[in-house]
């Protein structure tokens, strides 16, 4: 399959950067061929200007600030994004990515404005990979919304992707044996993705 690997965390030594490396040694074992898109590294601009948003719904306009990432987007058999949680969310540039990349005429046709019909059909697969500050109670509280992101909101835009998520609760506190336990398992599911 052709992965498309949506990293966001700014710092390269970081226990994400770790994660990433273990993942991708995973799915390239694996044999699968992984296009990773580090959104800092690529320093993506996560800001929808006020042009395109006043394109958002022309679809002979919408695409153009962003085609190279709508075309890695459409190429793809699976999505994995990678990101750690803040503030009960994801990063904004992760956010920013989906706002500028989750539009008509790439993720759904709103033809029909009554009911948006998915694009991302190419999606076999959807995963998510993440870490929370805080325990899997107080996300639960909150709603999990990254959880629900990944297992409700993106789902939506395929048809029928199958979903995974990986999330690693209250990591401010996790031993060295909890991390590299996670470590493990999130290449051991890359390996069987």
């Amino acid at each position: 399959m052709n992965i498309h690997y949506i990293y966001c965390h700014p710092l390269p030594e970081s226990f994400h950067a770790a994660i990433r490396g273990e993942a991708l040694a995973g799915l390239k074992e694996a044999g699968h061929t992984v296009d990773l898109c580090d959104l800092y590294a690529e320093k993506f601009d996560p800001v929808m200007s006020e042009q395109e948003r006043r394109d958002y719904h022309d679809l002979s306009k919408n695409q153009s600030a962003v085609a190279d990432y709508v075309r890695r987007l459409r190429a793809a058999d699976a999505l994995v994004m990678q990101f750690p949680v803040w503030s009960f969310g994801p990063p904004a540039m992760l956010k920013g990515w989906m706002d500028r990349l989750l539009m008509p005429g790439v993720a759904f046709d709103l033809s029909n404005p009554n009911m948006a019909i998915p694009l991302l059909t190419n999606l076999k697969r959807i995963a998510g990979i993440t870490t929370y500050g805080r325990p899997w109670w107080n996300a639960l509280f909150v709603g999990d919304p990254p959880k629900k992101i990944m297992t409700r909101y993106l789902p939506r835009f395929s048809k029928g992707a199958k979903v995974d998520y990986y999330p690693l609760y209250h990591l401010n506190v996790a031993s060295e044996a909890t991390r590299t336990a996670f470590i493990a398992r999130v290449r051991a599911a890359m390996l069987r993705f």
